[in-house]
């Protein structure tokens, strides 16, 4: 297969749809695991130090995932040249150093509720700097309904229809929001960088280069783990592999589509997140108006958004 046909598969609209809402699925079960292995490592509620640390050995691990599965696929080690040297320590700094110091202290100063709710926003940020800084693609009054549709669709899902009340505190709402921009830069950054590098390469050792600098950050402001339990490294090694074979799926979509078509999947993971810990955790009923109001609002949000068709009064991407 040449690597016109290899970029063809990922522009397929049956790949694309499937790729996508599996990469929400995962990152969606994500919330229960990092719950269940709050609890199987031991780490307390208020622990940033110990969460940080939780998240750099899971970032190390899912970066040695990428390069060792990588490395099998192509029969020799998946090595960096010093081209990719620039990229790799960008996407480390966006993706996973700014993006998770910023959510875990973040979330330490917010609400549950209202950091799902402005995480939300992460989609509108996406297609802002695609549209506005790095002149991917144009906006339009699809692409504006389709984030108002999937926006809703996130609040709903995420407060059952309670009112939510908002403050602002600069340390949590707003590093709530510094985390959703710093997402967004990733996302736009890996379509930069992945017409020049290998995606799977640059996903890999990002993750390695971020991963250590989280987990030396962390044990040197005092953080640690308990393993007790064989499950721990179990469910560890499972993380791994949701953020290695997500964000490695991620980016190649990014690579051969545009950024607003795969940044509107990211809708997906609330949704994914409550069915899921609905099942496995028992939070909550499944079946109620709001979830299935969500998952109507969200789908309309993402067919607006990727039908290549044209709607009547609507324009196309």
């Amino acid at each position: 297969m040449n690597k016109s046909d290899y970029g063809s598969i990922w522009s397929r609209q049956s790949v694309f749809l499937l790729t996508a809402l599996f990469c929400g699925c995962l990152w969606g079960s994500a919330h229960s695991c990092v719950k269940a292995g709050y609890q199987l490592f031991h780490v307390a509620a208020g622990d940033v130090a110990s969460q940080i640390l939780f998240a750099g050995v899971r970032f190390t691990l899912a970066g040695v995932l990428v390069i060792l599965f990588a490395s099998l696929l192509e029969k020799r080690l998946l090595r960096p040249k010093k081209k990719d040297a620039p990229y790799i320590v960008k996407l480390a700094a966006w993706q996973t150093v700014i993006q998770y110091i910023f959510f875990y202290v973040g979330l330490a100063h917010a609400s549950a509720v209202r950091s799902a709710v402005l995480n939300g926003t992460q989609t509108f940020m996406t297609i802002l700097l695609a549209v506005f800084v790095f002149h991917y693609e144009k906006l339009t009054v699809r692409k504006v309904c389709g984030c108002i549709l999937g926006f809703v669709g996130v609040v709903l899902i995420e407060t059952l229809g309670q009112p939510v009340e908002f403050g602002f505190v600069w340390n949590g709402e707003g590093f709530i929001l510094m985390t959703c921009f710093s997402a967004s830069m990733a996302s736009c950054l890996i379509k930069k960088y992945g017409q020049k590098s290998d995606p799977v390469l640059l996903s890999g050792y990002q993750f390695m280069v971020g991963g250590l600098f989280l987990t030396l950050t962390a044990l040197f402001a005092g953080g640690h783990l308990s393993v007790t339990k064989s499950v721990s490294l179990l469910l560890i090694l499972y993380m791994a592999f949701i953020s290695s074979a997500a964000y490695t799926l991620w980016g190649l979509l990014l690579k051969h589509n545009p950024v607003s078509k795969v940044s509107m999947f990211t809708f997906v993971t609330p949704v994914a997140g409550v069915i899921i810990s609905s099942i496995v955790l028992d939070e909550g009923s499944l079946f109620n108006i709001y979830t299935l109001s969500a998952l109507i609002l969200i789908c309309a949000g993402i067919l607006i958004v990727f039908w290549n068709g044209k709607l009547k009064g609507i324009d196309s991407p």
